[in-house]
């Protein structure tokens, strides 16, 4: 998929107050610092499209882009460990999850994952929480050029051992890095294919 265009259209904390028009839409989420708005930038080829910060849990509104005119990218926040109060975190939660329960023109959620970590229970829960409500989803490892390809295969292979203890079936899944550029052909090219699909279930 080549990015013709890519424009800010608007971030808000409402599920009523996200573009109503039905467009398929994309959502990336991930744990606080897994490097989403720098994947993001990278997969736009717009350097400061998602602000990119050192402090984690910086993204605290959804915000919403549009691309080449005809899909939606919905930058969220992140979820786990944040500087924040309680009460922040409680709002953020909630956010996340009317979002992701409710949001119509949602055709799959990436959810970032740090390759270089061993699999960490808070990921693990909000996979299975995804499972378990029928939400499509995509994992996208990053930062991919941290670590050794033999490196990066162990611990997709090890992530894959754990999840399979659970799950019938590995979710799509890719490997991506915001410094090489690694990735970004395969992640736009399932969007593509995912959108063809839509066009032609909504023209059936």
């Amino acid at each position: 998929m080549e990015i013709k265009s890519v424009s800010f259209l608007m971030s808000n904390t409402q599920l009523k107050a996200c573009p109503e028009k039905a467009l398929p839409e994309y959502a990336f989420i991930g744990r606080s610092n897994v490097g989403k708005s720098s994947l993001i930038n990278m997969l736009m080829q717009r350097k400061e499209l998602a602000k990119v910060s050192g402090k984690p849990g910086k993204t605290r509104l959804i915000n919403h882009f549009i691309v080449n005119d005809n899909w939606y990218l919905a930058d969220l926040p992140g979820y786990g460990y944040a500087k924040v109060s309680k009460s922040d975190r409680a709002v953020f939660h909630q956010l996340i999850t009317r979002y992701i329960l409710n949001r119509q023109q949602l055709v799959c959620l990436f959810v970032l994952i740090d390759v270089r970590h061993a699999p960490m229970e808070i990921d693990l829960e909000f996979l299975e929480y995804l499972g378990v409500n029928q939400i499509p989803f995509a994992m996208v490892f990053t930062k991919s050029d941290k670590i050794g390809p033999k490196a990066v295969q162990d611990r997709i292979k090890n992530y894959n051992e754990v999840l399979l203890k659970t799950w019938e079936d590995i979710p799509q899944q890719f490997i991506s890095s915001a410094t090489t550029g690694e990735g970004r052909e395969e992640i736009l090219d399932y969007i593509s294919e995912l959108n063809r699909l839509a066009k032609l279930e909504a023209t059936s």
